[in-house]
C-alpha cells in the first residue's frame, strides 16, 4: 500500500497545494493521509487514487482554518509559498500561476477545492461530489460561483513564457538599477505590488496600486552597492520569474503577472518571508 502512495504522491501534493498555498501545510496533509493509508485495515480499495484523493482534499479543507487563522494576524500582504524550479526542471503538468493562486485565496474552502478539482485537474462534477460527499447538482452550483467569482478577476489567457523572461529581465536590471524613467515604460498603469515580508522587511501593511507610487517605491528601496544581491532566473509555479540571493541565501523571489496584451507588467509578487523560502534551493 505505501508504493501506491508513492506512486500518486505527486498528484496529492499538486492538489493539495493548489488548495493550501502552502509547502509545508501540504507536507503535513501527505504525511496525514500517508499514515491513514499504511494504518488502513480491511478490504483492499478497489481505486486507491480515488481512494487517496478524497482522504487527501478532505483533510486538506480542515487545514484551511488553520491557515485563515495565521492570515488574520499576518503583517502585511499575504501570499502563496513559491514553488521554485531550476529552468531546465521539469513543469508539473498542474502548475497554477502565482497571480492565479492569489486570485483563489478570495474564494471560500469549498469553492477553491471544487475549483482546483474541475478547472485544473479536469475531475468532472459527479466524482467532486463523491470526493466532498455533496450532490452533483451543489458542486455545479458552486463550480459555477468559483469560475464566475476567477474570471472576473483574472481573464484567461496564456502568456507566452519567452515573453514573460524578456519582461522580468528588463523589469529586474531597472529595478536593481532605480531606473524610474525605464520602470515607468515597463508598468502598466493600475500595475499592483504585492510586497510579501512576514514583517521582516520593507514590504508595505498592503498591496501597493498605480503605476506612479509603485516605480516610486521600488526605486527607493533599490538595491545599495553594499547589498550585493545576485539575480538567477527560475521558475516559480511554472513561470518564468526572478530568485534574488544574498551571498548563497535565498533573499526574494519575483514573480510579473502581464497584461493580455503582454506588453507590460500588471503585477508584481514579491516573496521575501524568510520562513516562506526556505525550501528554496
Amino acid at each position: 500500500m505505501p508504493d501506491e502512495f508513492s506512486e500518486h504522491r505527486e498528484l496529492l501534493f499538486s492538489v493539495v497545494y493548489n488548495i493550501l498555498g502552502t509547502v509545508a501545510d501540504t507536507e503535513d496533509v501527505l504525511q496525514e493521509t500517508w499514515l491513514a493509508w499504511t494504518r488502513r485495515t480491511g478490504e483492499p480499495v478497489e481505486h486507491p487514487r480515488a481512494y487517496l484523493v478524497r482522504m487527501a482534499v478532505n483533510r486538506a479543507l480542515g487545514q484551511r482554518a488553520a491557515i485563515s487563522r495565521r492570515q488574520e494576524t499576518y503583517i502585511g500582504p499575504w501570499l502563496p509559498e513559491p514553488i521554485v524550479d531550476a529552468p531546465d526542471a521539469a513543469v508539473r503538468a498542474e502548475s497554477v500561476s502565482m497571480a492565479l493562486l492569489v486570485v483563489l485565496e478570495t474564494l471560500t474552502p469549498l469553492e477553491r477545492a471544487v475549483f482546483v478539482l474541475h478547472e485544473v485537474f479536469g475531475y468532472p462534477h459527479t466524482e467532486i461530489a463523491e470526493i466532498l460527499d455533496r450532490t452533483a447538482a451543489s458542486v455545479r452550483q458552486v463550480a459555477h460561483r468559483a469560475r464566475e467569482h476567477v474570471q472576473a478577476r483574472r481573464p484567461r489567457y496564456e502568456p507566452d513564457p519567452q515573453v514573460q523572461q524578456q519582461v522580468t529581465e528588463r523589469f529586474l536590471a531597472a529595478a536593481l538599477g532605480g531606473d524610474l524613467d525605464r520602470l515607468m515604460e515597463i508598468l502598466a498603469p493600475d500595475v499592483t505590488l504585492w510586497g510579501d515580508s512576514g514583517g521582516q522587511g520593507n514590504g508595505g501593511r498592503r498591496p501597493m496600486q498605480g503605476v506612479d507610487k509603485v516605480a516610486r517605491l521600488i526605486v527607493a528601496l533599490h538595491t545599495r552597492p553594499g547589498d550585493a544581491l545576485r539575480v538567477v532566473y527560475r521558475r516559480t509555479n511554472g513561470d518564468p520569474s526572478a530568485l534574488l540571493l544574498l551571498g548563497d541565501t535565498p533573499y526574494a523571489v519575483v514573480v510579473l503577472d502581464l497584461t493580455p496584451e503582454r506588453d507590460r507588467v500588471a503585477g508584481i509578487y514579491v516573496v521575501a518571508n524568510t520562513e516562506k523560502l526556505s525550501h528554496v534551493g
